[in-house]
């Protein structure tokens, strides 16, 4: 017996990276989120209309929520629906996870950020991580090492010659 497979489709499944996380913060943990979306949302994110570079995510109530992503409306978006591209949008996350992230966010001053947006079969999930703020120092430290891995890459290259 053979299983039926899948065609996956041409391209990537993500529809977007927040490259600023990972340059001004230190990911301590990385989750995985469901988001709450409206109809003219998910076409917008399939055309890839979005931008997460100053978004971030806060617990109210014991819910989370992905503040300032930005979600451009289509064009042709219907008119009889109020289509805010700022607009809070909850995030779907096991309550132990949250009651955990409530504490790590309270106690320990660690924020909250999404790393990315992508495609998990049909729906949007969002990867968020458990983040600390970087000091000027982590950061050219990491530059350094960016610099070093680069040239030790060049030299091995040129040595396998």
């Amino acid at each position: 017996m053979t299983k039926n497979k899948a065609k996956k489709k041409p391209g990537s499944s993500t529809i977007a990276v927040n490259r600023k996380a990972r340059h001004e913060y230190s990911i301590e943990e990385k989750f995985e989120a469901g988001i709450e979306l409206l109809g003219w949302e998910v076409k917008a994110l399939r055309a890839g209309k979005v931008n997460i570079g100053e978004a971030y995510v806060f617990m109210r109530n014991g819910e989370a929520f992905l503040f300032a992503a930005t979600i451009t409306p289509l064009n042709v978006a219907s008119t009889h629906v109020v289509c805010d591209p700022l607009r809070t949008r909850k995030l779907l996350l096991h309550k132990r996870q949250l009651d955990r992230l409530t504490g790590l966010i309270e106690r320990e001053g660690y924020t909250l950020v999404p790393l990315s947006l992508y495609w998990s079969k049909s729906w949007v999930k969002a990867e968020i991580g458990l983040v600390k703020g970087k000091k000027a120092h982590d950061k050219r430290q990491d530059v350094k090492e960016r610099d070093w891995q680069r040239e030790k890459d060049r030299m091995m290259k040129h040595k396998a010659r």
